[in-house]
């Protein structure tokens, strides 16, 4: 009895500690599996970031590839187009009796030449034009015909020089015929004559602004047009008026 009462009180015993007792396992599975989605999402988060990061980069890194592409061709294209002016240059001069000993750079224009390139494709790229524009000015005044500092000058004033006579020639005919034959026969015809003169001296301002100042190697002359006619016709179109109202009056 006691033996068996024993045994039944300890078989009691165990369920009872199993039903009053807590078990924290799985609390700390929880936990546990939490900490590792938390941990997850914040690599999941870090790796986007730096994906992102790196694609812009990327994107930058080939733009700037891209530019520097661009610049080196256009570099090269415009040491081409220096070299033959430069060529053409030199052989013109020769012909004109220049010692070939000035047509090579010194030592100090190299130095700086070399400086003025030292920062890459666009820092060449620059000097280049500045170089292409120094030849193309260089070419103006060589291709000017006994006029190369008339060639240096802005186009306005220096087509002015070949409109403006051409513009006074007839009118000033016509006022000296007026002043010599008063309003007789002589005048007549020279006012008649004088109406379309401002129309050809304007063509021979244009022709001779062709050939006095011609344009360098493929360009284009810039013979101003609008102000070739204005100047042109103004004087024809004043003195023509003016001596009709003379010769009416008279």
């Amino acid at each position: 009895m006691t033996r068996h009462g024993a045994r039944s009180r300890s078989g009691q015993a165990t369920p009872g500690r199993q039903r009053s007792g807590t078990d924290p396992a799985p609390d700390r599975a929880d936990n546990g599996g939490r900490a590792d989605t938390d941990a997850v999402s914040a690599a999941w988060t870090e790796y986007l970031a730096a994906a992102r990061q790196l694609d812009g980069i990327r994107r930058d890194a080939t733009t700037a590839a891209g530019e520097q592409a661009r610049s080196v061709q256009a570099a090269r294209e415009e040491l081409t187009a220096v070299r033959t002016r430069l060529a053409s240059q030199e052989a013109r001069l020769r012909e004109r009796g220049v010692p070939p000993i000035s047509l090579v750079p010194t030592p100090p224009e190299l130095t700086e030449a070399t400086r003025s390139m030292a920062g890459g494709p666009a820092a060449v790229l620059a000097a280049l034009r500045a170089a292409r524009g120094r030849a193309e000015a260089a070419d103006a005044a060589l291709s000017a015909r006994g006029l190369p500092r008339l060639a240096g000058w802005p186009p306005r004033p220096r087509n002015l020089l070949v409109y403006g006579p051409l513009a006074l020639l007839v009118p000033v005919i016509q006022v000296a015929l007026f002043v010599a034959t008063g309003t007789g026969v002589a005048s007549v015809a020279a006012l008649v004559f004088g109406l379309p003169m401002p129309a050809v001296a304007f063509a021979a301002g244009w022709i001779g602004v062709g050939r006095l100042f011609p344009p360098p190697d493929g360009g284009r002359v810039d013979r101003t047009a609008r102000l070739g006619a204005l100047v042109c016709l103004v004087p024809g179109v004043l003195v023509s008026a003016g001596l009709l109202l003379a010769m009416l009056a008279g």
